[in-house]
């Protein structure tokens, strides 16, 4: 006898009215329609079989009656839950805003058309991003499972998704925790008298050092800021290796601080959701104050307003250039961060009716939010620094990492009270990152236990540390003298489009595998309502064609890394494939192990193996046993 065979539906009603039935195919917040018919299928998948009184197998084998889940009340089969739904939101928005909304969007908005830009950018945001993040926040809350068995309830033909993503999880751990490395690194220099990296007058520096600042010294076309030789001389040492094939030793200050990264990682992971739920109360929330205080502090400084007017001067023009959409659509995807499995593992420990349509859309305008005014805090700053040099705000800026680490420190150490303010910045930076990696390894850490539930799941803090040493490891690589490089090799193969295609493998398996009808009916369950018209389009349509176009636009412009040796592009293109060959090969192993026929493997593969474990967030857990 397959699935459940009880004839009595039990009823309970939670303080919000909503009613949690069970019966022979039902358990959800509406009597009517259910996800799923009576062998395990969302509905409209299974509508060929042949009529009559004969009960099919169902494709999960269980007992045949319904019992009352007497556990801790933690969920599904004794699953942990968010102490308070602020636990959840605070983890959900570290992870979205990180080092890219300071470093990465401000520079983007300038050089694609300032205030322009933000058009494009808000119509990624609304027909992409966000309705992505709402559609990975809903399938974690239902399905209430991690990243790789989720897709057996979905569509089992892409079970290798959740493994490509915990390969690129690494992947990016790898490297991302080193650039928090470095911004420890700075916090512990700027507990100093003077700011190290203020004169020329310090054993790392170079003939070439000169102080912009001084107007008794031009600065010749061979020039270097002090702040420069003490990114590059001083805390990367980058001198001391010629390119990816000469890396040479490890830096040991700089992997000491890296073991610090991991260290607080850990402390905050092993003990579950339980306690990085309270964690994130400080290092969610810290970057806001630090960000005010910046943004304060900068608007007050003179040439403040140029640099702002560079920051949104529109230049419509700019609208008609694809690559425009192109930085717009990045941004946005990698931002809100589809794709990482992060938000499925999240919200998978929600309770079942949380308003998971809500949070996307607080979550997303946050996010935006917090871009937007990061700007105001960097090029205040900019145009600060540009007034002292008798330069242009265009001389000054810089992309990515170098306006993190050169630019922002060099006006920084100008102003009044630098260590203090330096101190305030780095803190930023580090609690910014320390959350993107929470998340990060969370989903890593969800996807197994769940995965393998009485070995891995019993032992999380063994497993966690397991995880996290081989991150440490995999990272030394990246702390080189030739890390950089490393580095560069990582953010430029590993994760970009991968990512991408992963998003679009996700939106694809449940859009048209699983069914917008069901996956609908999944979300009235939770909810009490079905999303509306405008979230099914953008789902089925919308944003899968965005992706698409970042994925082709971006391979049409691909540019291998500049003096880079060609083993090392071979390297670059083996770490791509690592993570994507896991959803073909995982489709062939599905296949093989489907019985049946060729055609009826095919057709099997596309159809749920598995039912969710549902509950109501105040009543009694019912589960299948």
């Amino acid at each position: 006898m397959a699935g459940i065979t009880s004839k009595h539906a039990l009823e309970q009603k939670d303080s919000n009215g909503w009613l949690l039935q069970a019966n022979t195919n039902e358990l959800s917040g509406d009597n009517e329609e259910n996800s799923w018919d009576k062998e395990g299928f969302p509905p409209g998948e299974n509508d060929d079989k042949d009529g009559g009184e004969e009960e099919l197998q169902s494709p999960v084998q269980k007992n045949e009656e319904i019992v009352l889940n007497e556990g801790n009340g933690s969920g599904p089969r004794g699953r942990a839950r968010w102490d308070t739904k602020m636990d959840f939101m605070l983890s959900v928005i570290g992870f979205a805003v990180d080092l890219g909304n300071v470093w990465r969007f401000p520079y983007l908005c300038y050089e694609n058309g300032g205030g322009a830009f933000l058009i494009p950018y808000a119509i990624m945001a609304v027909f992409g991003g966000i309705p992505l993040l709402y559609l990975e926040l809903a399938l974690g809350q239902y399905q209430r499972t991690g990243c790789i068995t989720v897709w057996k309830r979905i569509c089992p033909l892409l079970t290798g998704i959740g493994f490509a993503i915990c390969i690129v999880n690494m992947y990016l751990s790898f490297y991302y925790n080193t650039i928090i490395a470095w911004a420890v690194y700075y916090l512990f220099s700027s507990f100093r008298s003077e700011l190290p990296w203020t004169s020329c007058n310090n054993t790392w520096n170079t003939p070439n050092c000169a102080d912009p600042f001084d107007v008794n010294r031009t600065m010749g076309k061979n020039s270097v800021s002090p702040t420069s030789e003490f990114y590059e001389r001083k805390v990367l040492e980058s001198h001391k290796s010629t390119g990816i094939g000469d890396l040479g030793g490890v830096k040991w200050d700089l992997a000491l601080c890296l073991f610090a990264v991991y260290l607080i990682v850990f402390l905050s992971l092993w003990r579950g959701i339980k306690a990085s739920g309270k964690v994130v109360w400080v290092t969610a929330t810290l970057p806001y104050i630090c960000l005010i205080v910046l943004l304060i502090r900068g608007v007050t400084l003179e040439g403040a307003i140029d640099g702002i007017i560079f920051y949104l001067d529109p230049k419509w023009e700019l609208l008609l250039n694809p690559g425009v959409w192109m930085g717009a659509a990045t941004q946005v995807f990698f931002s809100l961060g589809p794709g990482f499995g992060v938000m499925l593992a999240f919200s998978s420990y929600n309770n079942f009716h949380n308003n998971c349509y809500s949070d996307a859309l607080i979550v997303g305008a946050i996010n935006c939010w917090t871009s937007f005014v990061s700007g105001f805090a960097v090029f205040s700053a900019l145009g600060y620094m540009a007034l002292k040099q008798g330069t242009t705000v265009e001389e000054v800026a810089k992309n990515g990492i170098g306006l993190v680490f050169t630019v922002y420190p060099e006006a920084l150490a100008t102003m009044p009270a630098p260590g203090v303010l330096s101190v305030i910045c780095f803190i930023m930076l580090i609690t910014l990152g320390l959350d993107s990696t929470f998340g990060g390894l969370e989903s890593i850490i969800t996807a197994w236990s769940d995965k393998f539930p009485t070995t891995i799941g019993k032992h999380r803090g063994a497993f966690v540390a397991l995880v996290v040493s081989c991150c440490f490891l995999g990272s030394l690589s990246t702390v080189t003298y030739g890390g950089q490089h490393v580095i560069r090799l990582y953010d430029t193969y590993a994760v970009g489009v991968t990512v991408l295609a992963i998003v679009l493998l996700e939106v694809t398996a449940v859009s048209w595998c699983y069914g917008l009808r069901a996956m609908s009916n999944d979300i009235k369950a939770m909810l009490g309502f079905k999303p509306n018209c405008f979230w099914l389009v953008c789902w089925k349509f919308l944003s899968p064609a965005a992706i698409i176009f970042i994925v082709i636009f971006g391979l049409l412009h691909f540019e291998p890394i500049p003096n880079s040796p060609q083993w090392a592009d071979y390297l670059g293109w083996t770490l791509m494939a690592s993570s994507i060959m896991c959803v073909p090969l995982c489709a062939v192993n599905v296949i093989a192990s489907t019985p049946g026929t060729f055609i009826e493997r095919i057709k099997g593969s596309f159809k749920p193996q598995e039912k969710p474990d549902t509950e109501d967030s105040e009543v009694t857990p019912i589960t299948y046993v």
